[in-house]
């Protein structure tokens, strides 16, 4: 007999939404503040931080729901995250000319304690660790 998926937001799921829920709040209005007030400076690493923190608010949301669509939800978040932060970390490792300033995943989230780096293994292992069997 299979048993049912453990809800993602129970026991150390809570620190693991209230951490995400951090960086969603703080990515999105750091990159709310630097869109509305140097724009022109680092267009691509503003949108950039803009996206991660719309990624932090989707993985939030997901890890903090219920539903099979929120589980659904909370692993594409995540993987999403995971392939940014190594992506844009890679990038702006070789190249920093598009990246005059940071943002949440470059030099893996070298600005944020390597925090974005670890946050999405943590959340696949948190989602892996609470699916049915």
């Amino acid at each position: 007999m299979s048993e049912a998926a453990r809800a993602t937001s129970s026991g150390p799921g809570r620190v693991l939404i209230a951490v995400y829920g951090v960086f969603a709040l703080s990515a999105t209005a750091r990159a709310g503040v630097q869109i509305a007030t140097r724009f022109g400076e680092a267009p691509v690493a503003y949108l950039l931080s803009a996206l991660a923190g719309v990624v932090y608010i989707l993985a939030t949301i997901g890890l903090a729901g219920h539903s099979p669509a929120a589980r659904r939800l909370g692993w594409a978040a995540v993987l999403f995250e995971l392939i940014g932060v190594l992506t844009i970390g890679t990038i702006t490792v070789f190249d920093t000319g598009d990246f005059p300033d940071d943002t949440v995943w470059s030099v893996y989230g070298r600005g944020y304690g390597f925090v974005p780096l670890v946050l999405p293994l943590v959340g696949l292992w948190w989602l892996r660790h609470t699916r049915a069997r």
